[in-house]
């Protein structure tokens, strides 16, 4: 009986403190030493420096962006050229690194910071703990809206076929056939990973031609696929571009969520800061880091065959974001505290989520579904060039961690 009361007691305390933890970080009373205020301070210097930032980003994010969806029609910077390939592994290496290098350490760094209470912050892992949470999250809503999206499109087929046409989507050859499949199951009711079955499968049937043992195995598959499916050819379009289709419809969307939501806080941060010495390596480092990622999110929406409108909407809406939170920042810098427990309680959790959306991200939508797909498979060159461009991506990103 004693030992339940002390068992009880204990739980009551560890709540108490909990909830205690939780209000003082709450709070908006700077704490700690002010670095701008004690060295390198200069804010007009440091608006000269903004401006730069802001112009110098936002070039870096609308060039990035553009690309894949301005050489989409063109045969050298078309997404179904190797080129496209390789640079989208750069790509992912830059976005992987963001997540590992700078996202989690930054997070971590924010959330056990002496400002805010020992309890819980320090007692607990929270940024690994939320951006393995985040990722997760982001695994669902994949799942979630690819089942979604799929659903809507074999509901507009049933009604109007020339709608998707119109609008950039793809007719399903047999919408029968596939509303009585889990998304992902094939005749033989294998259920494949989500994302990486789709995009695998998609180059197969797109790249039948390569050489070797690989022209060969894709020969019989094609064959054996029409004679089981001959609507595959009858149509111009197969079941696997069409699921295809989907997942890149979805992905350009989370990737998005993902990129924004750290660049608003990469914008505020560097927004409220007063010190040259704090905003000029970031200058370079944030648009190295915005044009790559703005070409990997290029490359996805390309691939998910939206209308201009849509296309062009997500583009800027991404080139701004960055540039946007910097003019944010900028102006509230006169009444924000960023060294007030909120403010850094804020933004390790932002940032955690942002980790975990972009490492998932990278690992699973633009590494793993290329790497894994039989194109590359079939390449050697092609191989041997994206893991190079894989590796360096990642490798230069990682090293901007020691100025930015």
């Amino acid at each position: 009986m004693l030992e339940l009361t002390g068992i009880a007691n204990k739980t009551r305390l560890s709540a108490g403190s909990f909830l205690q933890g939780l209000t003082q970080s709450m709070s908006n009373v700077p704490c700690g030493g002010d670095t701008d205020l004690e060295s390198c301070r200069d804010e007009s210097a440091a608006l000269i420096l903004k401006i730069v930032a802001i112009a110098s980003i936002l070039v870096a994010g609308v060039c990035g962006v553009a690309i894949p969806l301005v050489g989409k029609k063109r045969r050298f910077l078309g997404t179904d050229t190797n080129l496209f390939v390789a640079a989208k592994a750069f790509a992912g290496g830059v976005i992987l690194a963001t997540g590992f290098v700078h996202m989690l350490p930054d997070a971590t760094a924010s959330l056990t910071d002496p400002c805010l209470p020992e309890i819980p912050w320090s007692k607990f892992p929270f940024s690994g703990f939320i951006a393995m949470m985040s990722a997760l999250c982001t695994l669902l809503i994949e799942f979630i809206g690819t089942q979604y999206y799929e659903r809507k499109q074999e509901k507009q087929s049933q009604i109007d076929p020339s709608h998707l046409l119109e609008s950039g989507g793809i007719v399903p050859a047999d919408s029968k056939g596939s509303s009585r499949k889990v998304f992902g199951e094939e005749e033989d009711g294998a259920i494949h990973i989500v994302g990486m079955h789709a995009h695998a499968a998609h180059h197969r049937h797109n790249h039948p031609q390569e050489g070797g043992a690989c022209a060969g195995g894709l020969s019989g598959h094609d064959h054996g696929h029409s004679q089981s499916h001959p609507h595959l050819h009858s149509h111009g379009v197969s079941d696997l571009d069409d699921e295809s289709g989907k997942r890149h419809v979805v992905v350009s969307q989370v990737l998005e969520l993902g990129i924004v939501s750290h660049s608003v806080i990469i914008g505020l941060s560097l927004g409220v800061s007063q010190s040259p010495c704090t905003i000029r390596p970031l200058i370079g480092a944030l648009s190295f880091h915005q044009f790559f990622e703005g070409f990997a999110l290029g490359g996805c929406i390309s691939q998910a065959q939206f209308k201009t409108l849509h296309s062009t909407l997500m583009a800027c809406f991404f080139a701004v974001t960055t540039p946007l939170g910097i003019a944010v920042g900028t102006g509230i810098s006169k009444i924000y505290n960023a060294n007030s427990p909120r403010a850094v309680a804020i933004e390790g959790i932002f940032d955690s989520i942002s980790a975990g959306i972009l490492v998932y991200m990278a690992l699973v939508d633009l590494i793993a579904a290329d790497f894994l797909s039989k194109r590359m498979s079939c390449n050697t060159r092609l191989q041997v060039v994206s893991y190079i461009a894989l590796f360096l991506g990642a490798g230069l990103m990682s090293l901007l961690a020691l100025w930015a």
